[in-house]
């Protein structure tokens, strides 16, 4: 294009630009409704036209016409901000308004160029310099414009995006032909004047667009996301990492003589490897985000993102999921971007056991993670504990200190506890490590947890009494199994009797006849105790629990097993506790068997005693194939699940209802290919007690 041609086509389409603009804001002006939008269109067009309108009568690159066009940009900003402030006030972030905030602050420091340049220029290096930094400036405002339009956008609501779909096509136009352009005079380092010859074109054809829009001023109901003020800002954060890279860089250019470019090169290169460490660290991103959400949001969290985010966890489904008590801590971990936790739920003694872990890397909690008396306060006091605060009061929060389990306030990892509330049942309790960007738990974390924590604990309850329903329905299956073989034991019962008898009068050898006898009878009793326990109309109760000498019980059943594999008695004989003997030796029975399965034909299995304070002890020890924590946690104690091929998985969970009903417990540890060990804790007897079954005996 020739000289001529471009300068009568930059100065025609400015022209017509202006009038149209002129005529646009004029309208604007006579319109009954003059709100604060219609007010600011009104500006923004007229200020638009002064600009078109200087261009025109002088050239692009005057100072008149230079700061018309940053006067125009902040006036479409300005238009951008009442658009933005139309709907709800009180819930818009502060992020938003600091994003206008920084664009702003570079418009004015655009206009200080622009008026400081006439005394700058003074050397062929300095006005390549001012144009740099210029050109510089240019680039980040219309790329942070670009940006608010494509957010303004994507955050209007459904109605409101009608309304505003012309406004922000026509604001977007104008700015993405900036865009292109000031790259190339970035690129090129001088004005292209064909580029600003045909910039008047884009803004006549601009000019309708936005008249046509400003038919539709209503219902501009605008709303922005945290994700969308996220991006946003992020956008003008690189932009501004660019403008220092860019101008630190020129300025070693004017500065650094003969050493320049290796200047530049060190300084680019010391700052991308810095961007490169930064920008991956999961370390930084949770700093940037936390300061973020504290200085730049009315609240810390999105409260929509995070429920839907919440509940995707919980409701996860596809047998590739985790189990259930996993999602419950990650679900609640993700609200505070906690790297970990635990959860510990009420045994039938009334404390709390450890029952689920995710990525928990800090110390192993206890068999007994707490205590029956902190199991209490957690569900009687309901809120969520911030360990910091009862590490940092020492001795003024010994109340509530008292209550939290020891291993808990030793670590110092360990962050908070989510107590897990439900109808006034407390379902689990929640341990969640620290952070990795550490802080201090506030009014918002304490409300949505406590909110959370009563849905997670909704969600186990339900899932419990799935559990139960349909153990029951198995058990009713295996009940009615059973009640077709019943007839069979019968028959079985009735022959074994008549052997024993047979047996009595006809062996030849006495000490045979004697091992029979004795091996029959067993089976005898132990097959009648059977079909008692199976039959409908058994209405016999099991015996309250009263003094008893464990190791007769031992005694018994290691004369039955031994005959079948080797069993060795060990430990404190005489020991005295509190039990039901036919029910104490059904629960070892069953524990032994399971051992005798687990273990090598010549590999024994011992049942030990001991006394720990005022509790009873016997240790049911194998040295098989063990079992992993998950199996252990998981279906160890579960109906139905065994690790044998043919078996039902009913022996040690019959052995824990046992044992539990005379107020004992189990206790479990097993390592894979090393072996197990099943402790049976029963109360001891008292001096009253054992005095009696003194007495006793001695009758």
């Amino acid at each position: 294009m020739s000289s001529a041609m471009t300068i009568f086509v930059s100065q025609w389409s400015h022209a017509i630009a202006a009038i149209l603009f002129g005529v646009l804001g004029i309208w604007q002006v006579q319109r009954q409704r003059l709100d604060a939008q219609t007010s600011m269109l009104m500006a923004a067009s007229l200020v638009t036209a002064l600009w078109a309108l200087l261009t025109a009568m002088s050239s692009y690159d005057s100072i008149g016409a230079q700061l018309a066009e940053q006067l125009r940009n902040a006036a479409w900003l300005g238009f951008m901000y009442m658009l933005w402030r139309r709907g709800d006030v009180e819930h818009k972030p502060g992020s938003v308004t600091a994003l206008y905030l920084v664009l702003t602050l570079v418009i004015a420091a655009e206009l200080t160029l622009i008026a400081l340049s006439p005394s700058l220029i003074s050397t062929s290096r300095l006005i390549e310099s001012v144009l740099l930094a210029s050109t510089v400036l240019k680039l980040v405002l219309v790329v942070g414009t670009l940006v608010l339009v494509h957010n303004l956008y994507s955050a209007a609501t459904v109605d409101a995006r009608s309304a505003i779909r012309l406004p922000m096509l026509a604001l977007a136009l104008m700015w993405l032909y900036d865009l292109n352009l000031y790259m190339v005079v970035y690129v090129s380092r001088s004005w292209i004047d064909e580029l600003f010859a045909l910039r008047g074109i884009a803004m006549v054809l601009m000019a309708p667009v936005m008249a046509l829009a400003a038919h539709r001023t209503q219902n501009w109901n605008i709303t922005l996301s945290r994700a969308v003020a996220f991006q946003s800002f992020s956008l003008v954060a690189i932009g501004l990492y660019v403008v220092v890279m860019l101008s630190i860089s020129s300025a070693l250019e004017l500065v650094g003589g003969e050493s320049a470019r290796m200047l530049q090169v060190s300084f680019v290169f010391g700052a991308s490897v810095i961007a490169l460490i930064l920008l991956p660290s999961s370390t930084f991103r949770a700093w940037f985000r936390v300061k973020i959400s504290k200085h730049l949001f009315q609240h810390r969290y999105d409260y929509r993102a995070e429920w839907i985010r919440f509940t995707d966890t919980l409701g996860r489904p596809g047998e590739a999921a985790q189990p259930l008590q996993t999602r419950v801590i990650q679900a609640i971990a993700d609200i505070v971007e906690s790297p970990g936790g635990i959860l510990l739920i009420p045994d039938p003694s009334g404390g709390l056991v450890t029952h689920a872990k995710w990525n928990w890397q800090l110390a192993d909690p206890p068999s007994s993670a707490a205590t029956t008396e902190a199991a209490h306060w957690l569900k009687e006091n309901g809120r969520v504990v911030e360990l910091d605060g009862l590490r940092r009061a020492g001795t003024d929060a010994d109340d509530e200190a008292s209550r939290i389990p020891e291993w808990i306030i030793a670590e110092p990892r360990a962050w908070a506890m989510v107590p897990l509330v439900h109808f006034n049942q407390l379902a689990g309790v929640v341990v969640l490590s620290r952070p990795i960007i550490n802080r201090t738990l506030d009014w918002e974390d304490f409300d949505l947890l406590r909110v959370v924590g009563r849905q997670v604990a909704s969600y186990l309850s339900e899932a419990r009494g799935q559990e139960a329903l349909s153990d029951a329905k198995r058990f009713d299956e295996f009940n009615r199994r059973f009640a077709f073989i019943m007839h069979d034991i019968k028959n079985l019962v009735s022959q074994l009797s008549l052997v024993a008898r047979n047996a009595e009068r006809h062996a030849d050898n006495p000490e045979f006849r004697a091992d029979m006898i004795v091996t029959l009878k067993s089976s005898v009793a132990r097959m009648n105790g059977l079909l008692a326990r199976l039959s409908q109309h058994n209405k016999s109760r099991a015996e309250e629990p009263r003094a008893m000498q464990v190791d007769n019980v031992s005694t018994r059943v290691a004369e039955i097993k031994r005959a079948h594999h080797p069993i060795v008695i060990g430990g404190v004989r005489g020991l005295t506790a509190m039990a039901d003997p036919a029910r104490l030796e059904q629960a070892i029975s069953h524990l032994v068997q399971n051992a005798i399965d687990a273990s090598a034909a010549s590999e024994p299995v011992s049942i030990n005693m001991r006394q720990t304070g005022s509790e009873i002890i016997l240790d049911v020890v194998d040295r098989g194939v063990g079992m992993s924590p998950a199996f252990i946690r998981e279906r160890l104690f579960r109906p139905f699940t065994s690790t044998k091929d043919s078996g039902f998985g009913i022996g040690a969970y019959e052995a824990k209802a046992l044992i539990n009903a005379m107020g004992g417990r189990i206790e479990v540890t097993s390592r894979e290919g090393k072996g197990s060990c099943f402790s049976v804790i029963l109360p001891g007897a008292s001096e009253s007690n054992r005095f009696i079954l003194e007495k006793q005996v001695a009758a």
